[in-house]
């Protein structure tokens, strides 16, 4: 009972009393504000995964042929196509803020994941995880001189495997 007094109100006696256990106010509302996050993940990818079904886009050709059916009842009036109109805005403004969030996580995870792999290559420039961060010119660059060592068959020309052994040496300071 005393955690419902913490967050539905209640004397300050039992506030206080509830966070006796060193918790404090501030750490209960972010976590509860990382819960609402993590549960907007959860529902967005969701929302995200199910839309992209091609049940989603058959419900939507049935919500579009009944509402068109429905005209000659409603003398194709204006508050019948308002109601078009009206829905089909609610729910792309809606959807932009879901696919978007689904979007931005999976774009994190592939960068953690690609992060992760120019870290445990030897002989990759740990500079380059940083690259999303640089300027379009810098990318640009960066581009060119991809390009060229691929023109020359590898890193400067050298094999991958001298590279990594090259690394290997370095490392070990030999």
């Amino acid at each position: 009972m005393r955690e419902a007094s913490v967050h539905y109100g209640g004397s300050m006696a039992n506030r206080n009393t509830a966070r006796s256990d060193g918790q404090s106010s501030r750490s209960t509302r972010k976590d509860d504000d990382r819960n609402l996050a993590d549960r907007f993940r959860e529902v967005s990818d969701a929302v995200t995964d199910a839309v992209g079904t091609p049940w989603a886009l058959a419900l939507s050709i049935l919500l579009i042929a009944v509402w068109a059916l429905t005209g000659p009842i409603f003398r194709f009036s204006d508050t019948w196509q308002l109601v078009i109109n009206t829905a089909t805005t609610i729910i792309t403004f809606w959807m932009v803020f879901v696919i978007q969030t689904s979007q931005n996580r999976q774009a994190k995870a592939l960068q953690f994941k690609l992060d992760e792999l120019i870290r445990s290559i030897p002989g990759a420039r740990n500079r380059m995880i940083e690259a999303e961060r640089e300027s379009t010119a810098e990318l640009k660059r960066q581009e060119e001189e991809f390009q060229k060592t691929a023109e020359r068959g590898g890193v400067q020309g050298v094999p991958p495997e001298e590279v990594a052994k090259k690394a290997r040496s370095k490392g070990s300071g030999i």
